[in-house]
């Protein structure tokens, strides 16, 4: 029997994206889109149409809300909305805390070449005192820094650990960009540009440059089935695609 699934923010670039993997992929059954601006956290659990899972892309002030009605609801969650700060995945922990039948699924980018650059980021980040990320993206994105980004600087502060933070001199300065767990993070916003980051790692005499660029949204195909097949079965909060990809 098919999994049904609805998605919220299907009318958006990665809900079409989502829609049309969904639509395609064996065991699955799209069962409900729905819009950004649809009040789907107001409207009660018929909304999602009896779905085991929902996928919300939808924007970051409405994700939370659209989170908890669709677990609500009785389906299991994958998110790809940025915004997602440490603050709201606890408390997604602690709703989830209530409901140990069900999963969600966190997922900052659904690029696998992007988890991986993450990953090895995390492997050279010990090496380096010095780590600074920059990361740019098409001007209609509404936050900063991205998912993506603020995921790196924390799975590489994690990876620190045993060292202590990195170093980040005159961090006083806006210039400077923001912290994120003690990792500048610098965002652009440009037309012409998808997706890019660059984590930049440096020690006395070398620098390392971990870059990865998405040019075409199909890029985030194999993620979103990856995260499609994976989330039915999972109990509790899963932040990232790395479990799935065997790289945790």
């Amino acid at each position: 029997m098919s999994i049904p699934v609805a998605v919220v923010g299907a009318s958006g670039r990665l809900g079409r994206l989502v829609v049309s993997v969904v639509e395609a992929l064996d065991g699955f059954d799209l069962v409900a889109s729905l819009g950004s601006g649809d009040h789907v956290e107001d409207a009660g659990p018929d909304v999602f149409a009896g779905a085991r899972v929902v996928v919300d892309v939808t924007v970051p002030a409405r994700s939370p809300a659209i989170v908890d009605a669709a677990l609500a609801s009785g389906a299991n969650v994958i998110v790809g909305t940025s915004g997602w700060s440490a603050d709201r995945l606890a408390h997604l922990r602690a709703v989830l805390g209530d409901r140990p039948e069900q999963g969600a699924m966190v997922v900052p980018n659904f690029s696998i070449g992007s988890v991986l650059a993450t990953h090895l980021a995390t492997i050279a980040a010990p090496w380096f005192d010095a780590v600074e990320i920059v990361e740019a993206h098409h001007a209609a994105k509404v936050d900063s820094p991205s998912g993506t980004a603020v995921r790196t600087a924390e799975r590489i502060a994690e990876a620190r650990r045993d060292v202590g933070p990195v170093a980040a001199p005159h961090v006083d300065q806006r210039a400077r960009g923001q912290q994120v767990a003690s990792v500048p993070v610098h965002s652009l916003r440009l037309p012409g540009v998808r997706a890019q980051q660059d984590v930049v790692l440096s020690g006395v005499g070398e620098t390392l440059t971990i870059r990865h660029d998405t040019t075409d949204d199909v890029a985030y195909t194999p993620g979103v089935r990856a995260a499609l097949r994976a989330v039915p079965s999972l109990r509790g909060l899963t932040v990232g695609l790395d479990s799935v990809l065997g790289i945790a």
